[in-house]
């Protein structure tokens, strides 16, 4: 009787067991079902090329960016330059961009649903409406003017992502020949501003700033002298000249790296740690399921270590779009809409097969502290970069230039927001191995952020 007792329970455990397996089983197919049905060896959906046999992809006005001709054969836009332009928001035939839409949206664009499952008959799918714009992809294309590097501007209020470039690209109509050990190639599968790390130099000192503005309670009424490079922790922190005597807002105008070294040290590594982690910097954000590179911050070193840390050198490195994002927050009260790439999609009945609506981020930085940052990083605009160079706007920036090794020219960033109501946009440019932030990054910034201002989205 004993044994029959043993082996019934042993039997409803088995039962249990399997109970769980199978909801673990099908949470993971409500969940991840278009995952699995648009892998690339799935021929219901994929030539033998690997092509996906269907779906459509269009910018937010409707230009048809990537579609099938009657032969079954990917076809994309009909100009070179924004084919170029378009490359890693679109996607290769060859899926090579896991970032793009034709890979990273396949299950969208190929008709999946939970009742159909997977079905795409040559030239059937659904139509995906990205939030770029295509016009505004190109005018990016071409201010980079052949430099490696990332362009993106995005509406902090909607999420909507305007425009997303990165360089080195190719022609996905005509895809070139590609040497891996080609430096002219390096990286040209990545998508710059979703999916690689880089060190932020000068850009970072807005998390510095911020920490500096909650934990120091007489920082606005210090003053500094600079004379171009200060002892810290048993070693130099250098600027590239002497400043001269300064307040805190004139050490951000002129990004002097022995005032924010010291205020990094002052501040302590656990505090700048804090900071960084809240600003969303080490963290990944899922840009309708594509999740962006997670930053790696060091501040455990010594004294001189941290100094350069908290200026965004050593080993700091991040993702641009998730400066992008921060950049938002400070610009709306301390959260912003998460960045978003799809706009809209539909059958090809012309149903519309989900809702695409803005998700507000966590708060990453105190309302008050951002308001503060707003008006010091307009200064910045009007006593060092020229308020000339972006003509009609209420413009925050800050630029970076970022040491990247020795016998390498410095990588270039701009980035900042845009405080009109009518263009609520944030923004982020880098150009690797470009030079000075504001002379190079900031010519590219002002050419597309009035491009972008001309069309008002």
């Amino acid at each position: 009787m004993r044994k029959i007792e043993k082996r019934g329970i042993f039997c409803l455990i088995l039962a249990a067991l399997l109970g769980l397996g199978l909801a673990f089983f099908c949470l993971q197919f409500v969940l991840d079902g278009g995952d699995w049905a648009s892998y690339p060896y799935n021929r219901h959906l994929y030539s033998n090329e690997g092509v996906l046999r269907g779906g459509t992809v269009l910018d937010r006005d409707g230009d048809v960016l990537s579609t099938l001709d009657e032969n079954g054969d990917r076809v994309y836009y009909d100009d070179v330059d924004v084919r170029r332009a378009t490359l890693h928001a679109v996607g290769d035939a060859a899926g090579n961009i896991g970032a793009g839409a034709l890979t990273a949206f396949a299950d969208k664009l190929s008709g999946y649903n939970l009742l159909t499952g997977a079905y795409a008959p040559l030239g059937a799918g659904n139509s995906v409406y990205l939030t770029i714009d295509a016009y505004l992809n190109n005018i990016a294309y071409q201010a980079m003017n052949g430099m490696s590097g990332t362009v993106g501007v995005y509406n902090y209020k909607t999420g909507e992502i305007l425009c997303m470039v990165s360089t080195p690209t190719f022609d996905p109509a005509n895809p070139p020949e590609i040497d891996a050990e080609d430096p002219a190639w390096e990286g040209v599968y990545v998508n710059r501003l979703l999916s690689a790390n880089s060190i932020p130099g000068s850009i970072f000192k807005v998390v510095t700033l911020s920490a500096a503005i909650e934990n120091i309670p007489d920082l606005f009424s210090r003053s500094w002298t600079c004379t171009g490079s200060v002892e810290i922790g048993g070693d130099v922190v250098t600027c590239p000249y002497a400043h001269g005597e300064l307040d805190i807002e004139d050490a951000l105008a002129v990004s002097c790296n022995g005032v924010f070294g010291q205020l990094a040290v002052e501040l302590g590594g656990e505090t700048m740690q804090q900071y960084t982690d809240e600003a969303g910097l080490t963290a990944s954000i899922s840009v309708d399921g594509i999740q962006s590179s997670k930053g790696h911050f060091n501040f455990a070193g010594n004294d001189n270590q941290l100094a350069w840390a908290g200026v965004g050198q050593g080993e700091d490195t991040m993702c641009p779009i998730n400066m992008m994002l921060y950049m938002g927050a400070v610009a709306n009260g301390g959260r912003a809409a998460e960045p978003r790439l799809i706009d809209s999609s539909f059958t090809s009945f012309g149903l519309p097969t989900g809702l695409y609506f803005a998700h507000k981020s966590g708060r990453l930085i105190d309302a008050d502290t951002a308001s503060t940052i707003a008006d010091m990083m307009h200064n910045n605009v009007i006593e060092t970069y020229g308020q000339e160079r972006f003509p009609g706007m209420d413009i925050c920036a800050k630029s970076g230039t970022a040491e990247v090794g020795p016998d390498q020219t410095p990588n270039a960033w701009f980035t900042g927001f845009l405080r009109d109501e009518s263009t609520p946009y944030a923004f982020i440019v880098l150009v690797e191995n470009g030079g000075g932030g504001s002379s190079v990054a900031g010519t590219v910034a002002s050419e597309v952020l009035q491009a972008a201002v001309s069309r008002a989205y």
